[in-house]
């Protein structure tokens, strides 16, 4: 699977990681059940899955406070990714 993942193009362009960098392959840790790894490769993965996952929930069957849970969640998702990227930039 691995020689199936896209390349990062900012690494490859520029030289440097993106705020993305790893999510491909936490992804696949992730389905594969190594959980630790999968949040040592990239922290942000699990708010990110949750959302992924409320949003195909809702998708089926409403729910009555979907914009909060969304909202939240969105917001846990974009803090870990910047906070992520920050600890990469400085170690």
């Amino acid at each position: 699977m691995d020689e199936f993942m896209l390349p990062c193009l900012t690494k490859s362009f520029l030289g440097f990681d993106c705020p993305g960098c790893g999510g491909q392959r936490s992804l696949w840790l992730l389905v594969q059940g190594n959980f630790s790894e999968a949040f040592f490769m990239y922290p942000p993965i699990y708010p990110l899955v949750m959302l992924g996952g409320l949003v195909v929930i809702n998708k089926f069957s409403p729910l009555k406070k979907y914009s909060f849970f969304v909202s939240v969640l969105a917001a846990i998702s974009v803090a870990s990714i910047i906070i992520n990227y920050i600890y990469k930039l400085t170690y």
